[in-house]
Parts: structure tokens; sequence; C-alpha cells
């Protein structure tokens, strides 16, 4: 039986006076591959940084490996949706990526162990060819690949990533998200994304977030989930014809 590796129990969250989650409770076993769906201001990106540790809940609690968020934080991966970058300031891609090596050699100096952990995470996003090149250089999709294996470098048991496939090409995405499922044999994953049916043929679970939490242990994207995410029709229009994206349920007929 899998271990949980997040506990979430009635947490509440407000920014100014304004409730953003609300009674939020659940309980993610190791190894899945959650994503996060839901509207815009739903919540999705306050949520992660809460387990993530980078604000404080009103009220409530969270345990990451049964320990406060803070206490983990060397465990954790993250990739966040916006990435301030200063494009003047002549960085390189290594040096980036060598960032998230930082929690573990406690600012000693770069050793030949955290170089080949820096090249790994690299390698594994295709992207090792550019290490030298300073991080302005690349490309919309390959700047996000280089803060991925930042991310990596560090060898987390658990990733998070908002938004991760925001600036990379349709065929980009499906490389990624295989790469995410790859990665998932030994680490547990959280993805924001909005490619609902894309991310369908990846994950194990999903979290609709908008303002309350609702957590399914199962990869279908049901009626009721994007029913509750987003105030649209789950029909869309391909070539002309109407075309259902969602099965039929036995209470919708």
């Amino acid at each position: 039986m899998k271990n949980s590796v997040i506990d979430v129990r009635h947490l509440n969250f407000s920014y100014q006076g304004t409730p953003v989650l609300r009674d939020v409770s659940l309980s993610i076993k190791e190894k899945e591959f959650v994503a996060f769906i839901g509207p815009n201001g739903g919540g999705k990106t306050t949520l992660i940084k809460l387990l993530l540790g980078l604000l404080t809940p009103d009220s409530g609690d969270i345990r990451i490996m049964g320990l406060p968020p803070s206490k983990v934080s060397h465990r954790i991966g993250y990739v966040p949706q916006d990435i301030n970058l200063n494009k003047s300031f002549p960085i390189s891609v290594m040096d980036v990526v060598l960032m998230g090596r930082l929690p573990l050699s406690r600012w000693t100096g770069v050793s030949r162990k955290d170089q080949a952990a820096a090249e790994n995470a690299m390698a594994q996003l295709e992207i090792l060819q550019f290490k030298n090149r300073r991080i302005d250089d690349l490309s919309g999709g390959q700047r996000g690949r280089a803060f991925i294996a930042r991310a990596l470098a560090a060898d987390p048991d658990i990733l998070f990533l908002d938004e991760p496939a925001a600036n990379i090409d349709s065929q980009g995405k499906t490389g990624l998200y295989a790469l995410l499922k790859e990665l998932n044999r030994t680490k547990t994953i959280f993805v924001v994304s909005h490619d609902t049916m894309v991310l369908s043929s990846y994950v194990t679970a999903v979290a609709c977030v908008n303002k309350d939490v609702h957590y399914h242990d199962d990869a279908e994207i049901t009626e009721e989930m994007m029913t509750m995410s987003y105030p649209c029709p789950v029909e869309i229009i391909a070539h002309g014809i109407p075309h259902r994206i969602l099965k039929i349920h036995e209470d919708s007929k």
C-alpha cells in the first residue's frame, strides 16, 4: 500500500480578507501524478504555494511526508508559472540549473557531483547542448525546460509544476508530459495546466480547484469536474461537427 505524502486538513486562506480557499481537505499518496485544474483565480497557484510553505494558511493543517512544509523543502522541486528573469544579467543555462543544487550544497561551492546532477537534468530535458549559452538567448520553450531542469537537479521526491508547457508548442508538450510520466515512476508530481485533454492521458488523479477542492483518484476528467471548474459547455465544434469530449454518464442520460 502506498504511503500518504501530502495531508491537508480544513485549510482556509484569504488575501486581504477575500477568501481564496475554504475548508480544503485532501490526502495524496506517493507516486501519484496529479493534475490541478480549474478556472483562473480559482486558487490553484495559491494551493501550491501553501503546500510549498511559501504562504501561511489562515487556519488548518498541512503535512508533507508527515512534517510541516518548511521542514521538507529540500525534498521538493518547484517550477513557478512566472519566471522573473533579468535579461541583462549574464547567467548561463548551467548556472540556472545549478541553482537547484543550492539546498544540498549549503553554499559550499559547486562540486563535481553538482555538475553531474545538473548535466543529467539538462540531458533529460534535451537542453544539454545549450548549457554554456546565456539563458536569455534561449526560446521561451527552451527556457521553460531549463527551469524544469533546475527543479530536477536536486532529485526531489515531489515535483510541483505551474503551467510548465505554457511556452511550448504542441509537439513539445507531448514530449514534456511523456517525460513527466517517466519521472512519475519515482516521484510524486503535481501539474497545474489547462491542457486537460492532453493531461488525461498521463495523470493518475485530478484535483478540481475553485475555492473548494474536489480530489478524484482517477485519471478521468468527468463532466462534473468540468462543470465545477469551467463555466462552459462540455461539447466543442470539431471541423464543423459537434463533438463531445467527455463520455455520457449514466446520471446525465
